[in-house]
């Protein structure tokens, strides 16, 4: 997350957030965009031959990942931390263990959450910012 307050100049990241404070939730649109991401994500997911793969992975019904997703994506991006809230702390790497993760999933998995970014963030400079640290984020989770 300290990667967001220097880029966006975020001063809190938690529930109790300053608003008048920029940071990239707020500067992307807020909530109406996190839960775009989230549903453009899986949607490209589930329609792209590419990423099948990856669909096989994830258990039914897609909504409870959607929403999980959009929930770790509200605090990652400064927004209210609705993810800890009612799982903890995200520990992504240890959730993400039981699958195995090599380079192809991780870009499958790339591939649908540029295309939700892109078609959900105005900003060509936001889209390029955040997509840089979600790849960081997604190549942290490779296992195999």
């Amino acid at each position: 997350m300290n990667w967001l307050r220097k880029i966006f100049a975020k001063t809190q990241a938690n529930d109790d957030r300053d608003t008048t404070q920029s940071n990239a939730y707020d500067l992307i649109g807020g909530d109406k965009v996190i839960r775009a991401i989230a549903h453009d994500f899986y949607q490209q997911m589930q329609t792209r031959p590419e990423t099948q793969r990856l669909l096989a992975i994830h258990r039914s019904p897609i909504a409870e990942s959607e929403q999980k997703l959009y929930e770790f994506l509200s605090g990652w991006l400064g927004g209210t931390q609705l993810y800890q809230q009612k799982h903890g702390h995200p520990a992504l790497r240890a959730r993400h263990m039981p699958f195995a993760i090599d380079e192809s999933m991780r870009d499958q998995w790339l591939i649908c959450m540029r295309a939700a970014i892109e078609s959900s963030i105005k900003k060509p400079e936001h889209q390029q910012v955040i997509i840089q640290a979600i790849a960081t984020l997604a190549d942290n989770m490779r296992n195999r």
